[in-house]
């Protein structure tokens, strides 16, 4: 599969029904964007997680901006937003597509779980749980959840705590899930399917601007991630443009091989 590298990380080149053709076999998709990239320079736990990903795909426009620019473009944005009711739609006649929620406030996974199954016109999202705040550092309830998801049967699990907690949660957890071939790290998804926060126009999405939409809907939590975090990383853009960047976990590089999700969760 062709890919794109974008710093330290290589995103793969893939459209959107390539891919929901490709997860019939299962598979971990994570869905990078600038504020993933940044963090990815600094957090090597994080760095680590995203290597075991099956698919990493591109989910902003400034992204899809920059990989023009660096000679080497996207086929297409593919943002979780948009990506989790596709997939939804497109297994919609799959019994063996039984999905769990994971995350959001208190209720609103619940709520999502409601609203999706209506739209779909069957019990697609089996159950559903919105954990405690700091959840990812408590390991009983992180051994409850996962009860959870086994006991519900789910074979997709859609994760939506925010990264990078969601995508190191995957990665440590994920091998213990026994009949889940297929996890989706989805983000604000839930919120948006639960009617809990409404998404940008699209006409700011189209042009990259979605992330000003944020901000000015949650100041107080995003001022500081989209200005303050994660503009700096348009510099380390130029510098790959100039041949000037290194990649901070190049000499560990080769410690980190991704894990075959698809196989190992064909296997339990």
């Amino acid at each position: 599969m062709k890919t794109v590298k974008l710093l330290n990380l290589d995103i793969h080149n893939i459209s959107k029904l390539q891919l929901l053709k490709a997860l019939c076999k299962g598979g971990v998709v994570f869905t990078a964007n600038l504020d993933h990239l940044s963090k990815l320079q600094a957090d090597e736990e994080f760095y680590i997680a995203y290597q075991a990903a099956s698919y990493r795909v591109c989910d902003s426009q400034i992204l899809l901006f920059v990989s023009k620019l660096l000679g080497m473009p996207f086929q297409e944005k593919i943002s979780g937003s948009d990506f989790f009711p596709d997939f939804c739609e497109y297994y919609r006649d799959d019994d063996s597509v039984k999905m769990f929620l994971l995350g959001a406030a208190p209720g609103v996974a619940l709520k999502a779980q409601e609203r999706i199954n209506r739209k779909i016109g069957r019990e697609i999202v089996v159950a559903a749980h919105s954990p405690s705040f700091g959840f990812e550092k408590d390991e009983a309830e992180c051994r409850e959840i996962v009860n959870l998801i086994n006991q519900s049967g789910a074979t997709v699990l859609a994760i939506g705590v925010g990264a990078p907690k969601q995508e190191k949660w995957v990665y440590k957890y994920q091998s213990q899930l026994r009949r889940v071939k297929t996890i989706l790290a989805v983000g604000a998804t839930l919120d948006f399917e639960a009617g809990h926060v409404r998404r940008s126009p699209k006409w700011m999405s189209e042009v990259g601007l979605e992330w000003l939409y944020r901000i000015s809907q949650d100041r107080n939590r995003l001022w500081k991630r989209y200005i303050v975090d994660d503009l700096p990383c348009l510099l380390l853009f130029l510098k790959q443009k100039l041949n000037l960047y290194r990649n901070p976990w190049s000499e560990r590089v080769s410690q980190y091989r991704p894990k075959d999700f698809a196989q190992s969760a064909s296997d339990r």
